[in-house]
């Protein structure tokens, strides 16, 4: 199996795993999201031993294409993951009666309010 084709399986393999991590943060199913962790550490592991290719071929086109799916699956997962912790966050916040300690922007301000301003 050539250095291109292992690639492209692995990156397969992360993107099923990212979809699955994708459903897990959607059920709040802890244990789902943390063997998506797992699995994503271990692929990293195994993408990280496919590149650069030892054999001297260079990434075709599928595999760019493949690792920038990835790479967007990913980012919106990590943005998934951020927006469920601020709400929690903000529940916690509520029950206590006390706001948090290190909030970006002030008093009453949103961080993700001010990072969507910059996308």
């Amino acid at each position: 199996m050539s250095g291109s084709d292992l690639m492209r399986e692995n990156l397969r393999q992360m993107i099923a795993v990212l979809q699955a991590e994708r459903l897990a943060l959607a059920g709040l199913d802890l244990d789902a999201i943390m063997g998506c962790a797992n699995e994503k550490v271990a692929l990293c592991g195994t993408l990280d031993a496919c590149g650069p290719f030892a054999d001297g071929s260079a990434m075709d086109e599928e595999c760019r294409g493949l690792l920038d799916a990835a790479r967007r699956i990913n980012e919106v997962n990590r943005q998934v993951r951020n927006l469920i912790a601020a709400n929690v966050s903000a529940r916690l916040d509520a029950l206590t009666g006390s706001p948090s300690l290190y909030r970006a922007g002030g008093v009453g301000a949103s961080p993700y309010a001010y990072a969507g301003t910059r996308a």
